[in-house]
């Protein structure tokens, strides 16, 4: 069973930096087709921040090129992402998630909040 357990969030000034987890269990990171991060603010729509392909292509969001870094760590089956020059319109829940074979997994959330 796959399961995905974010870390990392929290409060932090407009820019700062923080970095978020993503522990996978069940199966390996890069047998993913696509494992990345997604962010939901409040009344807003979920959207894609950052995504990492099996082959380590990576796809970031507009809003967060050059600020945002999606990596991976084999070892410790975890994938991260590194936020600096955070602004408050990054304030969200950030979401990890996950797919293979058209099924879609995700994590439990957590906060990053940035204040001004």
């Amino acid at each position: 069973q796959v399961q995905l357990v974010e870390s990392g969030g929290g409060l932090v000034q407009a820019g700062g930096s923080l970095r978020l987890s993503c522990a996978a269990s069940g199966r390996s990171t890069r047998s993913f087709d696509n494992i990345g991060w997604y962010r939901q603010a409040p009344g807003k729509q979920r959207e894609m921040v950052a995504t990492l392909s099996s082959g380590d292509s990576t796809n970031y969001a507009d809003p967060v090129k050059g600020r945002f870094t999606i990596s991976r760590d084999n070892a410790k089956n975890t994938v991260y992402l590194q936020m600096s020059s955070l602004k408050p319109e990054d304030t969200a829940v950030y979401y990890c998630n996950a797919e293979k074979y058209g099924s879609s997994y995700w994590g439990q959330g957590t906060q990053v909040t940035v204040s001004s």
